[in-house]
């Protein structure tokens, strides 16, 4: 057998916080071999990323690698000098980081990014450097590369930047490529095709590639061999050349993991009995004028919202599915008045929602928003965030009775009532999403509006958020408009399905004749996109 490409043996890395001294990484040991894909799966905080980190020695301030060799055709990269490994990232070892909005500096062209990284590595200037620019954004997939050559990284769609940030890691010509996290928060089509970019480029450049990654399903596809991190342990590797990947699992953190997963048969199971209608929209359209010339007149219009139509049931669940871009988001917020409409009639319970008066429609109609990080006011403590509502919409409800109901709330979603008494940094993400939804739920709304509610969550944490749903479904009635791209999750959850693209609904039915029996070409695209479908399945049902 050939010597590995990069060894790692007994890694420990450390931070040393205060007085606290915490193992990120704990006795680390495995091998790459040169060209195939090597994947590194666990949940949030396991430690993949700071393996990662430790052997690019790219490591926070208060962190520390203790102990171990990482040991890349014979150099131990710990015995570099700061020069030397400098010459090692980039040249020998790209890294593709998870997130391209913070990794790609926003005053600096996509040309400046990719130019940058030509300059150090190969010394490539001037037209030289154009030209080279051109063809890595052509390698890559990015449309008219000539002409987006000078655009600004907030002028590109998430899968254009992620796109631009494998360009930059491909400018050095590496021998291994690490990807952290490339497709997290990417709908199944975008993912399906950077994961098919990567492994075109492998093939290409005889490339190793290195994944880090929470997506067992991608990983099952993807890769030759995974280990399995939990708490900066590895607890069990798979091999392809044993049988398909995680097919044999041993380990109860894996079997864990595997369970955890969202199934697509699980909608053949649930019986749906038809309930009157809550919400009712109709021919509902966001149009944004587009403007030029010196009097900024409007030459056209951005179809966000292009005559939508559907009913939601009281007390079900109907999911909007679509790519990103095709308008689920902003037709949620405009049906909340969060954003204007251009036309087309709403009815709430019977009632034109126009008609109704604003705390009347506040209270019937909440939303929990994508990003909990960003919706909550880091300042303000939990209870008062939850509470705020109340205030608003309830003003007769006493102090005392607002903390009471503010303690019930959280005791609805599985927290102590004690974290009332907390900020938000100090909880996790999926902790953070359970308050948001403590907080839709204060003013007992009969609609709430899930926007991508476990689109970044783990896959136990994702189960966690997906039950407490159904549960306070179940319970307290209420109505979900679930805004997704995984359609996994979708088929946990909900009763209907309408799929988006272009701002319009091209099909919309039951889960299960849209999961198994889908009619549109858009819809068979989408589930063709998903990735391990095998790991979505409980049983040999078929899948589109």
């Amino acid at each position: 057998m050939t010597d590995p490409l990069l060894r790692l043996d007994n890694l420990t890395t450390r931070f040393h916080q205060a007085e606290r001294v915490f193992t990120a990484v704990d006795s680390v040991s495995f091998a790459i071999q040169r060209g195939e894909t090597f994947a590194l799966v666990g949940e949030s905080g396991s430690g993949k990323s700071m393996t990662a980190l430790s052997v690019m020695r790219l490591l926070p301030p208060d962190a520390k690698i203790v102990s171990g060799q990482a040991v890349l055709e014979g150099d131990d990269l710990f015995q570099l000098t700061e020069w030397q490994m400098n010459r090692v990232r980039g040249k020998r070892i790209g890294m593709i980081f998870q997130d391209p909005m913070t990794s790609l500096n926003p005053v600096k062209s996509i040309a400046i990014h990719i130019m940058e990284a030509l300059k150090i590595h190969l010394g490539l200037t001037g037209e030289d450097a154009h030209i080279r620019c051109i063809e890595l954004l052509h390698q890559v997939g990015i449309p008219q590369p000539e002409r987006r050559l000078w655009d600004y990284p907030h002028q590109l769609s998430g899968g254009q930047r992620q796109r631009v940030m494998i360009a930059i890691a491909l400018a050095g010509e590496p021998d291994l490529l690490i990807a952290d996290e490339p497709t997290t928060a990417l709908d199944v089509t975008i993912q399906a095709q950077i994961l098919k970019l990567l492994k075109t480029l492998q093939e290409q450049r005889q490339m190793t590639l290195w994944l880090i990654s929470h997506d067992l399903g991608m990983v099952a596809d993807l890769a030759d061999q995974a280990a399995v991190m939990q708490q900066g342990k590895i607890v069990e590797i798979f091999n392809k050349k044993d049988g398909p990947l995680f097919s044999n699992p041993k380990h109860p953190y894996t079997r864990q993991l595997l369970a955890a997963l969202p199934k697509l048969d699980s909608c053949l199971q649930r019986q749906s009995q038809p309930a009157p209608p809550l919400l009712q929209v109709s021919d509902f359209r966001v149009w944004y004028p587009i403007r030029k010339g010196i009097l900024k007149r409007v030459v056209d219009y951005v179809r966000a919202v292009d005559g939508v139509s559907f009913t939601l049931q009281k007390g079900k669940t109907l999911a909007l599915v679509g790519e990103s871009g095709c308008g689920k988001t902003t037709l949620g917020k405009a049906i909340l008045k969060l954003i204007p409409a251009t036309s087309g009639q709403v009815y709430f319970d019977g009632q034109e929602l126009d008609t109704l008066p604003i705390k009347r429609r506040c209270r019937a109609m909440q939303i929990v928003f994508q990003d909990p990080f960003s919706s909550m006011n880091p300042r303000m403590l939990v209870g008062d965030i939850i509470a705020e509502g109340l205030k608003s919409l309830r003003p007769e409800m006493s102090k005392p009775a607002r903390i009471k109901r503010t303690e019930q709330l959280l005791e609805q979603v599985d927290l102590s009532p004690e974290a009332r008494l907390r900020y938000p940094h100090e909880f996790s993400g999926g902790q953070r999403q359970r308050i948001c939804i403590a907080r839709a739920l204060a003013v007992e709304p009969q609609l709430i509006v899930c926007d991508e509610p476990t689109s970044a969550l783990d896959v136990s944490v994702q189960q966690q958020i997906i039950e407490l749903l159904k549960r306070l479904q179940e319970k307290t009635g209420v109505s979900y408009l679930f805004i997704s791209h995984d359609l996994a999750v979708v088929a946990e959850i909900a009763d209907q399905i309408a799929v988006m693209d272009q701002g319009k609904i091209v099909e919309l039915g039951e889960t299960r004749q849209i999961l198994f029996h889908p009619q549109h070409a858009f819809t068979q695209r989408l589930l063709s996109s998903l990735p391990g479908k095998q790991l979505y399945s409980s049983s040999q049902t078929n899948v589109v």
